[in-house]
């Protein structure tokens, strides 16, 4: 008989919600305005799983992010992170989980790199030998060496991602919270930061959400993606699916053999020339437009581009803020 495994549930939320309240007015004679930064968000994240948390500013991915830190108490709904409720567990929350914050860091400023991570290690109440052992292998995959004896001041802002997030790691977390890990780093850095985490999800099965504004980070890491807008949800499920949802173009790019106009083609748009090279955005099936361009003139080659998620997201964004109906969330994996 074959036994199947049902991965744990990491975050359970339902009808998630939370309001502020704001003053407003004259200082003698202010109003008070609730204001709803995030409604009814239903997310369900199993163990294993990299999801990407997407939207414009302003969509509630902070305010999300907080509520499953315990930092903010939901106004409405359920909510539970590895079997606890955040805000009023947040201690034996923390040794649970690992939190980045792109912007912030969690090491001490003045002091080196290594001494942080020994404060982290009595914060968590790591035994000594685990933490010599951890630290050793986040030392050698996030290459820590050359900089464990510098202090967190002078790093670099890609060596201190790299130290925050080793500091993040170092207790084993079953969840990693990533708010913009890789926000102003160069492209040697995204990739190093990209790679570890894709390996710490395949050998240690570590479940990761990240919020992030790189679409690189979500092409090369996310198995499944949230759209978030206006505090709600606008999307839950792969990049195919979200492809799909949204009517982005292909783009069919021609190399003719010699320089020409713009060419004029049923079932296309040209919207860009470049000497002898054209885009074509399709409004048709490309065969029947690659057949048309080719009777009337000479091609050195061709090739069709699929949307690209940027492309995709700022497209279902623009539709949101012009009032269009969001698409309808897909159900959660389960």
């Amino acid at each position: 008989m074959t036994s199947t495994h049902t991965p744990e549930t990491v975050i359970e939320a339902v009808g998630l919600g939370r309001d502020f309240v704001l003053s407003e007015g004259p200082l003698f004679r202010r109003r008070r305005r609730t204001v709803s930064a995030v409604r009814d968000i239903d997310l369900t994240v199993r163990s294993g799983e990299i999801v990407g948390y997407l939207g414009p500013n302003g969509a509630g991915k902070s305010s999300t992010m907080k509520m499953l830190t315990g930092i903010l108490t939901p106004t409405t709904g359920h909510l539970r992170v590895l079997g606890v409720e955040p805000s009023r567990e947040r201690t034996r929350l923390a040794a649970r989980i690992g939190v980045v914050f792109g912007q912030r860091t969690t090491l001490w400023w003045d002091l080196p790199l290594r001494d942080s991570l020994e404060l982290t290690r009595h914060m968590y109440r790591v035994p000594a030998a685990d933490h010599a052992r951890r630290l050793a292998e986040l030392t050698e995959l996030l290459e820590l060496g050359p900089f464990l004896g510098t202090p967190v001041r002078q790093l670099s802002l890609g060596q201190r991602m790299r130290g925050d997030l080793t500091a993040a790691l170092l207790h084993g977390p079953r969840l990693l919270v990533l708010d913009e890990p890789t926000i102003g780093l160069d492209v040697v850095s995204k990739s190093t930061i990209r790679e570890f985490l894709l390996r710490a999800n395949a050998e240690e099965g570590t479940t990761i959400l990240l919020t992030t504004h790189d679409l690189g980070d979500v092409e090369r890491l996310c198995h499944r993606v949230v759209v978030i807008d206006k505090g709600s949800m606008a999307y839950d499920g792969d990049l195919a699916g979200l492809r799909a949802t949204v009517p982005v173009p292909r783009v069919l790019v021609v190399d003719l053999t010699a320089p020409a106009p713009a060419l004029h083609v049923e079932g296309a748009r040209c919207v860009r020339v470049e000497g002898p090279r054209q885009w074509l955005e399709l409004a048709d099936n490309p065969t029947a437009v690659i057949g048309r361009v080719a009777a009337e003139h000479e091609i050195a080659d061709l090739t069709v581009q699929e949307p690209d998620i940027e492309g995709v997201v700022a497209s279902l964004y623009r539709g949101a803020a012009a009032g269009e109906p969001s698409p309808s969330p897909s159900p959660s994996p389960s």
